[in-house]
């Protein structure tokens, strides 16, 4: 009886399919990971290593990813259109590894991913130019071509953005760090006594715009510090200062209408214009604003042992 049922056992086994024990993990048609059964087996259930799997996923996410895109407004004016994004779907993925591991999926997968949508469409975008609500321009010496490449990074980074109900900008998380890989400049000047950043001088007269574009167009300020020096390109305490891991600027805006970030910098000038809906009902305030000087202030070059990639931090 033993052999019988032991010849019954091995003719079972043998009519089951082959389980593979290699994973083609495919993208785009190309193979961009391969799996070994053995390596992610354990002998208790669910018979699958989940911090290896955890590890696998994680890997795959910068090879998938693909990051949404905002609508915005081109040089002409034009809306162009939103992108979606995508990244790794780890809830299919995971199901499509176990079905491998247990013996009833393919050797051959392809990544599954999800839509990322961004957070701006066209059709909250279009009604955004019919108002303009803030304004203000300040202005600085262009021959410094240093020093007026950083305004220009600065403001083109915070340019198209769009603060919701209830949202707060942060000028460094938008504008990001400020260093040499991302195309800022050693701009170490001394401007009438003020000493700005050394990797991104100038960002700090971005700021200072913004602060009065967004204060006259009656948005709440959250956090502002002035420079400890005057500063030319605003009236005496209209200034904010930034600095990357120390001082920041921060607004939240507290109407019903989202609002819109145009910057412009150029031929001496950084321009700032907070646009909304016509349904917005807004509270501007008086700010003072400032005439384009005869003669722009000297900024002279003074000298450092600044390394690349090294930050210096206004005078406290």
């Amino acid at each position: 009886m033993k052999w019988i049922a032991a010849t019954a056992v091995s003719t079972i086994l043998a009519l089951q399919p082959a389980v593979p024990d290699h994973l083609s993990i495919n993208f785009k048609e190309q193979t961009i990971a391969n799996v070994e059964r053995q390596e992610y087996e354990q002998p208790v259930w669910p018979l699958v290593d989940q911090a290896k799997l955890d590890s696998l996923m994680k890997s795959l996410v910068p090879v998938v990813h693909k990051q949404p895109e905002n609508a915005r407004f081109g040089n002409s004016g034009a809306i162009i259109p939103e992108v979606i994004g995508y990244t790794l779907d780890e809830e299919r993925f995971a199901e499509l590894f176990y079905d491998f591991m247990y013996g009833e999926g393919s050797p051959a997968v392809e990544v599954p991913r999800r839509a990322l949508y961004p957070r701006v469409d066209s059709e909250i975008l279009a009604p955004l130019r019919e108002k303009a609500i803030g304004y203000y321009v300040t202005y600085y010496n262009s021959r410094n071509q240093s020093r007026s490449h950083n305004i220009h990074l600065a403001a083109k980074a915070i340019d198209n953005t769009v603060v919701f109900p209830g949202e707060t900008f942060s000028f460094n998380e938008t504008v990001g760090i400020r260093t040499q890989e991302k195309g800022y400049k050693q701009a170490p000047v001394i401007v009438r006594g003020e000493l700005s950043e050394g990797i991104g001088g100038g960002i700090c007269q971005v700021s200072s715009t913004l602060f009065n574009a967004i204060d006259r167009a009656g948005l709440q300020v959250v956090h502002r510090y002035s420079h400890s020096r005057h500063v030319p390109y605003v009236p005496s305490g209209r200034d904010a200062t930034v600095s990357w891991g120390g001082p920041d600027f921060a607004f939240r805006n507290p109407y019903n209408q989202p609002v819109l970030l145009r910057t412009f910098s150029g031929q001496g000038r950084v321009q700032i214009t907070v646009y909304s809906s016509e349904m917005i009902e807004f509270y501007p305030r008086e700010v003072p604003g400032v005439s384009k000087p005869k003669r722009m202030p000297d900024e002279i070059r003074i000298e450092t042992n600044a390394e690349p990639g090294d930050q210096l931090q206004p005078p406290s």
